[in-house]
């Protein structure tokens, strides 16, 4: 008798998965100030090493998103095991720039792999709410981010270095292999999606899909840009920038498992209008905030990225399908790339506020606060203008399912 596809166990197997993936986000941006510290970086220094922490990921991603229907999620997903355990092992190792630098694209790698192999795989697993499940799978980056930081702050009372903190990723790492041993998976492709070579057909066709490679890189920006340097930007500003993460991704988290409603109401497109209109009024509300105002102002930023990334990828998944996993990938892959070339952009910005405003007489605490208020108003120009990206595609796609070509999503 042929072995059932448990679809539950290899969703949650996915979700640790992706827990990995948030802890190298949440823990590299807890240990910077450990690093300044034991290897004497600089914010561009520190900037390139966020770059290959996330540069990897399109790498990945151009790599599994094509090999995909003939790979399966199950080969891809042993890569990314086998990367996030080299990654690990040899950042830990690291005493230098140079090779904390490489060793962390193997993670950043890893990272893309797991998107390549569980988004598209969660989707043909739940084809009538792909929406709402990959919102579900989606939750745990945030979550991931927020429990990284919390055990982060836990090492770091009770002594512990960044190579202890970085160890923590050993844990879900395993979990989420032993989960998937031994699991049968579900067939890749299908009638709109089997062909690769369909699938880079649709993609080029499609002058919706290349609009939305470009949103992509802004909606990840916005929200991982800002993410990656909360420790360094927010140093200054009488909040502990750790636990604005935290608060951050916890929202972020519960708001994609009630995804499913918002969409119901508000279909896709209304969801990334309405994120980008609320994360623009909160970076720049961030960028004057200090103390108790800056957990205000995080919890308005929480709520407006909170849908960006898994949306844009449910919006690939249900108006674009003939693009399939390849389609997906390339999504993550773009928005990721978009990330990791803008580090050591934010990294430039903050030092050359730094100086600008040193030259003005600013020392001190005062010095970090208003570099860090500055940068945060370059970052807010990001959501701006995808307000007004999104109001556009909102008008595309009220006229579009006027003619019939497109449908709410659910």
């Amino acid at each position: 008798m042929e072995k059932a596809i448990n679809a539950n166990r290899l969703f949650i197997a996915s979700c640790f998965a992706l827990l990995t993936t948030a802890f190298a986000f949440g823990i590299r941006a807890g240990i910077m100030n450990d690093l300044v510290d034991d290897m004497s970086l600089n914010d561009v220094q520190l900037g390139w090493i966020q770059f290959m922490g996330i540069f990897g990921f399109p790498i990945a991603t151009l790599v599994g998103g094509p090999l995909y229907n003939s790979l399966g999620p199950r080969r891809i997903g042993n890569v990314a095991f086998v990367c996030h355990i080299l990654g690990i092992t040899f950042s830990i190792l690291s005493n230098s720039f140079y090779t904390l630098f490489f060793s962390t694209f193997f993670i950043s790698f890893a990272n893309g792999m797991v998107e390549a192999a569980y988004n598209p795989m969660i989707a043909s697993m739940y084809p009538e709410k792909k929406a709402t499940m990959l919102n579900r799978f989606h939750v745990w980056f945030p979550g991931g981010i927020a429990i990284g930081s919390v055990l982060v702050l836990l090492v770091d009372n009770m002594g512990g270095g960044w190579q202890a903190k970085l160890a923590i990723m050993y844990v879900p790492a395993l979990i989420y292999f032993f989960m998937f041993l031994g699991q049968k998976f579900p067939e890749t492709g299908g009638k709109e999606t089997a062909s690769t070579a369909e699938n880079v057909k649709a993609i080029f066709s499609s002058p919706l899909y290349w609009v939305m490679l470009v949103l992509m890189v802004m909606t990840a920006t916005t929200e991982l840009g800002t993410q990656a340097w909360v420790e360094r930007i927010l140093a200054a500003s009488g909040a502990q920038p750790l636990l604005v993460l935290a608060l951050v991704t916890v929202l972020m988290a519960v708001g994609r498992l009630f995804a499913g409603p918002l969409i119901h109401q508000l279909n896709i497109s209304g969801v990334l209008l309405a994120s980008a209109i609320i994360s623009a009024v909160a970076i720049y509300t961030m960028h004057m905030a200090t103390g108790g105002m800056v957990y205000i102002a995080a919890i308005l930023f929480a709520i407006g990225v909170c849908y960006f990334w898994p949306t844009m990828i449910s919006f690939i998944a249900e108006y674009l399908p003939r693009t399939g996993a390849l389609g997906m990938s390339l999504m993550g892959g773009v928005g990721m790339l978009g990330v990791s070339i803008f580090q050591p952009i934010i990294g430039t910005w903050l030092d050359g506020h730094r100086e600008a405003m040193r030259a003005e007489g600013l020392t001190g605490d005062a010095l970090e606060l208003a570099a860090g208020q500055a940068t945060l108003a370059n970052i807010a120009i990001l959501p701006a203008i995808l307000t007004v990206a999104f109001i556009i595609l909102n008008i595309y796609m009220i006229r579009a399912y006027k003619k019939g070509s497109a449908a709410p999503a659910h």
